[in-house]
């Protein structure tokens, strides 16, 4: 007996070209973040810790944020 040739469809060969482009950009992304350093995280001091904070970029975006 002779087993039927399963078809190529659009679908399948669609997400074929997806997940290799998928792949393509993980694999192009992927050295650049193992080879860098971690970034260090800053000491803060837990006396001088406080919550809200008005920095310069606070102030920037209340003055744009205005209606």
């Amino acid at each position: 007996m002779n087993s039927p040739k399963p078809k190529l469809s659009r679908r399948v060969v669609f997400s074929g070209v997806a997940a290799t482009g998928a792949l393509a950009v993980v694999a192009t992304a992927l050295p650049g973040k193992l080879t860098s350093a971690p970034a260090a995280k800053p000491v803060v001091d837990a006396d001088k810790a406080g919550g809200y904070q008005e920095t310069p970029h606070v102030l920037h975006y209340y003055r744009t944020a205005r209606v």
